[in-house]
């Protein structure tokens, strides 16, 4: 298998047609493994949209070299995932920050983070999503990006504005670069390091396309 950068637009059809989200997700590195020339997987990583995320996994001076592994989509085959992961790691910039989540409300634990020697930093915070009458279907993202909840309320109505539990993810980091580098990056991690969560995962219908012991979603 060779794990190759690919185009952030080579991954619309593995993230609108067979991830479970359905969308697509800021791209900065994507990357795709093939095998006889087949691609065969994709994962991507991109800038989150959370500041406090970017600024609180390692301290300010880290910020601009936070990534999040936002989505990761491959056959269900034997070590494909953590191969994928693992050798894409290494193309990022260097020093990088990687941060992912394995989401519990899908039935994620985070073994695929766990064979590639994540760190596992618990669970995300409790937040409240701001939610929209008649926006249901859109990720809060897309209409609350860069607003408080006092600005969403004050755009939407008070009316129309009603708030959910976020459910919360396991937590994951990753240190890419020199062997200094990784010592300051881990000696800065503002997060508690705790031992693996373990558990039953659960695979999801991909749509018809593919069956759900074919696909892995994260």
């Amino acid at each position: 298998m060779k794990v190759l950068p690919i185009k952030a637009e080579e991954t619309a059809p593995w993230l609108l047609e067979k991830h479970y989200a359905r969308r697509m997700c800021p791209i900065s590195y994507a990357f795709g493994a093939y095998k006889d020339n087949t691609l065969i997987g994709i994962v991507t990583y991109g800038v989150s949209a959370s500041s406090t995320l970017r600024q609180g996994v390692c301290g300010k001076k880290w910020t601009d070299k936070v990534y999040e592994l936002n989505r990761l989509c491959c056959l269900n085959e034997k070590n494909i995932a953590s191969e994928l992961v693992g050798k894409s790691m290494q193309m990022l910039p260097k020093p990088s920050i990687i941060v992912s989540y394995a989401d519990t409300q899908q039935g994620h634990v985070g073994y695929v983070y766990q064979a590639t020697n994540f760190l596992y930093t618990g669970l995300s915070s409790k937040f409240k999503d701001p939610k929209v009458k008649g926006l249901e279907h859109q990720h809060h993202a897309t209409y609350a990006h860069g607003l408080t909840n006092a600005q969403v309320i004050e755009r939407y109505g008070v009316d129309n504005v009603y708030f959910v539990d976020r459910p919360r993810k396991h937590r994951y980091v990753f240190f890419v670069g020199s062997k200094s580098d990784k010592k300051q990056m881990r000696n800065d991690l503002a997060y508690e390091v705790m031992p693996y969560p373990k558990g039953d995962t659960k695979r999801y219908d991909s749509g018809g396309i593919v069956s759900t012991q074919e696909l892995l979603f994260i």
